[in-house]
């Protein structure tokens, strides 16, 4: 099991983009929990269980403070490549936060 939480501006630019990456597990036999939500939730909805954060990319700006919210937990968490995000390439994103995981040895 994989946890990903992806951070945007509302929550709601990034629902689409979560279905096609719960569909991406799925198609890869991968039990993943992910869901979006607004950036400015992030302390109240990521803890010790959380494996990933994603960060939208018209929320990379707040990268440092999302980082420094999330600091305790070592949790790796970055911005969803621009192009992944803008073709709403589940794919891709869900692949990225794959690798963001096992390099962080949370997977």
């Amino acid at each position: 099991m994989i946890t990903i939480r992806l951070f945007c501006a509302g929550g709601m630019s990034t629902s689409l983009l979560v279905t096609k990456m719960r569909q991406a597990a799925a198609e890869a036999g991968i039990e993943a929990d992910i869901e979006a939500h607004g950036v400015g939730s992030i302390d109240r909805r990521v803890n010790e269980s959380t494996d990933v954060v994603l960060l939208g990319p018209q929320v990379g700006y707040q990268a440092k403070q999302a980082k420094d919210k999330i600091a305790q937990y070592h949790i790796p968490c970055e911005v969803i490549p621009m192009a992944d995000y803008g073709m709403v390439n589940g794919k891709k994103v869900f692949e990225f936060a794959l690798k963001l995981a096992k390099d962080a040895g949370r997977a």
